[in-house]
């Protein structure tokens, strides 16, 4: 399978570049003359993912359009019913199934995520701010030339001094191979996945192929979840203080809650203690699986690493039907090492999920990997870091000899701030809604 590079947008398929600098920009549209014409704009500076050679290097544009946004452009409502539904209904009304509830629902979101104002999400992501903000002035609309696109909300993101995300853990370490994209995965032992997974009009890995009308539109395009997300890091700090009964056995805990240590080395390869050079070698720290740990010593099955991406390990389901190309970005600054009482700032993660099956892929693994454990037969268990914990289920068990560790009393580390569910056209498709008619 051969894809179509010079269309698809580059921020799909390419990794981001560490260290980097982000920004996240949204608009609405008061008027649909100016959203085509900002539309035309960027396609003239979006990257394209065959763009190895463009003067932006590493830096990626790359602009996506929510359900409100394709209304706001004029688009016949023959054609907005072709994209799937959940897109559709948004991400606010999949709060349930999402588990962004209590104070993760969208009532407490920040304005204006969630809303119908957000039309427009551009996405800028560079090696260091100075080529981060040049992107972004070239991508932004004059206010001037194009009165009726109006900025609402900006969100700048940065590498923390050691390349970790707020808890502390090694960031970005893991990515899906793309069968066509010429881009190698991060695991060694991960044949590359149907590019109909990630993108529009391409064969996924049942054999069908998603598409939206007209095929103009919808051919070399992805949805995208957008997500804001808080992260309680003094909140973490305490308990894995509290909880620890021996020098050692913090880091540990650490370790059995994420699958990795924080210097990114998994367990599956170094479980009795921390190797910050395995952690650091993109050739080695993924090449694992956990067909040989099906009780999760090793690796606790209800662990962060282990219910995003099961690998080989046997689980209810495929899980290469629920792999998504995964773009986090650190928002805030970093909360002092040592430091275990919140100093209120707003810290955490700019979370962007990839895929061409937001049911499948997105929602299937926030609603049954992440806030339930029936699957790896743990009931109601939910993810120690990113679930949405309620008293009756605010547990995590490590499975050990002669007995088993639970550990209790899990508060919420990671709130929903707000999200998105967009739309990432091809380059043709931009330039296709920036010439719609009347």
């Amino acid at each position: 399978m051969r894809l179509e590079l010079h269309d698809i947008q580059r921020g799909v398929l390419m990794p981001r570049p560490t260290p980097y600098a982000a920004t996240y920009l949204l608009f609405r549209i008061d008027d649909r003359a100016d959203g085509r014409r900002l539309l035309r704009r960027a396609a003239g500076v979006v990257t394209a993912a065959a763009d190895g050679t463009h003067p932006l290097g590493d830096t990626s544009v790359t602009v996506a359009v929510t359900y409100h946004g394709l209304r706001a452009l004029g688009l016949p409502q023959r054609s907005l019913d072709t994209f799937a539904w959940e897109f559709r209904q948004g991400m606010p009304a999949r709060a349930a199934a999402l588990g962004d509830t209590g104070d993760s629902a969208p009532e407490h979101w920040e304005p204006p995520l969630g809303s119908p104002d957000v039309h427009v999400v551009l996405t800028v992501v560079a090696p260091d701010r100075d080529r981060r903000d040049a992107a972004v002035d070239r991508a932004r609309p004059d206010a001037a030339a194009l009165p009726g696109v109006t900025a609402i909300w900006r969100q700048d993101c940065h590498t923390l001094p050691a390349e970790t995300e707020p808890f502390g853990y090694r960031d970005g370490v893991s990515h899906p191979a793309v069968e066509g994209s010429g881009v190698p995965g991060s695991n060694p032992l991960e044949p590359p996945l149907k590019a109909g997974e990630f993108v529009l009009g391409y064969p996924d890995e049942l054999g069908g192929t998603q598409r939206v009308e007209p095929e103009v539109l919808g051919r070399n395009g992805s949805y995208v979840a957008f997500r804001k997300l808080h992260q309680r890091v003094a909140a973490f700090r305490r308990y894995l203080a509290d909880q620890a009964t021996t020098d050692g056995d913090e880091a540990l805990l650490a370790a059995k809650l994420m699958g990795r240590w924080r210097s990114g080395a998994p367990l599956a390869l170094s479980p009795h203690r921390d190797d910050p050079a395995l952690g650091g070698d993109p050739r080695r720290r993924n090449a694992f699986g956990y067909a040989d740990d099906p009780t999760g010593y090793v690796t606790p099955g209800g662990s962060h690493i282990r219910r995003t991406n099961p690998r080989d390990a046997a689980v209810a389901g495929e899980p290469r039907l629920h792999r998504m190309i995964r773009r986090g970005t650190v928002y805030g600054p970093p909360l002092p090492e040592g430091v275990v009482e919140d100093d209120g700032a707003d810290r955490g993660i700019m979370f962007a999920f990839v895929g061409a099956h937001l049911g499948r892929q997105f929602e299937f693994v926030q609603s049954e990997w992440i806030n339930d454990g029936v699957f790896f037969g743990a009931d109601g268990a939910r993810d120690p870091i990113a679930g949405r914990h309620g008293p009756e289920h605010a547990d995590f068990t490590i499975p050990r000899r002669p007995v088993r560790r639970r550990l209790e009393g899990l508060p919420q580390f990671v709130v929903t701030r707000g999200g998105e569910y967009a739309f990432i056209p091809g380059l043709r498709a931009l330039r296709w809604l920036g010439d719609l008619a009347d």
